[in-house]
């Protein structure tokens, strides 16, 4: 429905068409486009954003399966950017009207040049720019938020990206969540039993290609001696270099956890049977790696 809008203008002496039925508030306006790809074709799920004159956003949201996105907003003059994955950002300045319809028409996004790839060859995590963090839900309502504080891992890049793998070891008794009481019921046998289990483990072996600068890492999660298999839903960032020249590659990668998975079934309920601690926890990662050598000189 809302294609059949694009193109229609109006103001608000006599406004007619599909319009004529939405209605606007006093001294607001109605902002309308369709975002297409390069061969024309919709692009759903996109993200757009209008921002104002001082840069404070107004409305975001996302386009329809038919690549339309229709807002209404107060007359004034905005900013809109368009972003989708795989494809370059757009952004345009629009005025909107009061009791007017802006149509932006038809928006081309572009594909985006992919970031280079990493050469193959042993890479290293840098654990002095690298951060292995966690979030979980507390008595129902607010979240906690924790890091590991000692960890190393190893990523071997094949030629064919989708024949990597990677090994990450984390010290389960560097949990942190700058509250000793809790680190230290987290480091008991009610959680990690790190005395009983001093380590995580992640080996990942499966490497696929999500489009765009999107990857899917699974692989083997060892915790508190239970094995499960995880999946990583990474973004790649891309190569640069550090501040002495030397090559890095970034990604960031998150993944969900459930604590019966792994045995750690301690729970404590609330009143309304709320559960003190959530049942899954959120695992995100921000990693740069280094190549081998380069590791290797630094601990030299």
């Amino acid at each position: 429905m809302f294609v059949r809008w694009l193109g229609n203008r109006s103001s608000r002496g006599g406004r007619s068409g599909p319009l004529s039925a939405v209605a606007v508030p006093p001294g607001a306006g109605v902002l309308s486009c369709r975002v297409l790809d390069p061969v024309n074709e919709p692009v759903r799920h996109a993200e757009l954003s209008v921002t104002d004159t001082m840069g404070r956003k107004v409305v975001c949201g996302g386009t329809d399966p038919f690549g339309s996105f229709v807002t209404t907003v107060p007359a004034g003059e905005y900013r809109l950017a368009v972003s989708a994955e795989g494809f370059t950002p757009y952004r345009a300045n629009v005025t909107i009207g009061e009791g007017a319809h802006a149509s932006m028409g038809d928006v081309t996004l572009q594909v985006a040049q992919l970031p280079t790839l990493p050469e193959s060859g042993d890479w290293d995590i840098d654990p002095m720019h690298s951060t292995i963090g966690f979030t979980a839900r507390h008595i129902g309502l607010a979240r906690i938020h924790g890091r590991f504080n000692t960890f190393a891992g190893a990523i071997r890049l094949a030629e064919r990206m989708e024949d990597s793998a990677m090994h990450v070891v984390i010290d389960a008794a560097s949990i942190d969540t700058a509250v000793k009481m809790r680190d230290d019921h987290l480091r008991s046998g009610d959680f990690l039993d790190v005395e009983r289990f001093p380590t995580m483990e992640f080996y990942g072996d499966r490497f696929v290609h999500k489009g765009g600068n999107r990857w899917a890492i699974t692989g083997a999660l060892s915790l508190h001696g239970v094995t499960r298999t995880v999946t990583l839903d990474t973004e790649y960032l891309g190569v640069g270099q550090g501040i002495q020249g030397e090559t890095r590659a970034a990604c960031r990668a998150t993944t969900e956890l459930h604590r019966d998975d792994f045995t750690i079934t301690w729970q404590t309920m609330l009143a309304r049977g709320i559960a003190a601690v959530g049942a899954s926890i959120t695992i995100e990662l921000d990693i740069q790696i280094v190549p081998k050598s380069v590791a290797e000189a630094a601990a030299a």
